[in-house]
């Protein structure tokens, strides 16, 4: 499982709780580098940098409150055939809400789904206001590469 962003590590320590290999990706690994179950890959995915796992395919890719657009044929490409893409992150109508207001950071409607439009297919997809952990606008999408 590749978790991009990783930032605290909550989904990497969750997927490595239960047996699956992790490679946890963030520029700031502080951290994860406490974790000897999880991969830890430091790097800056903002500053033009190659990408840092190439050649390399994950049976899932987790991309959680995170979003830059360039990374997005990297992330699929690392997808391993049969593998699994879960994303979620802040949508339109989410500066209502406070932070991130930027439109650079925040999904237009229907993005995800385009995104992997030929691609992936849909497992399930929602664009929708949650309150839990506070109020924000999202899109979530999980899809599976065939294979």
């Amino acid at each position: 499982m590749l978790d991009i962003a990783a930032g605290g590590g909550r989904h990497s320590r969750f997927f490595a709780n239960r047996g699956h290999p992790v490679t946890a990706v963030d520029r700031d690994t502080s951290l994860l580098d406490l974790d000897p179950g999880i991969e830890v890959v430091r790097a800056d995915l903002e500053d033009g940098s190659p990408w840092p796992l190439v050649g390399r395919a994950f049976g899932a890719v987790v991309v959680t409150n995170y979003l830059h657009r360039p990374l997005m044929p990297d992330l699929l490409g690392a997808l391993a055939p049969g593998g699994v893409l879960l994303y979620e992150t802040f949508m339109v109508g989410n500066e209502r809400f406070g932070r991130p207001s930027n439109p650079d950071y925040l999904l237009k409607d229907g993005e995800l789904l385009e995104l992997v439009r030929g691609r992936l297919s849909v497992t399930a997809y929602e664009a929708r206001l949650i309150s839990d952990p506070h109020m924000a606008m999202v899109q979530r999408i999980a899809a599976r590469r065939p294979g």
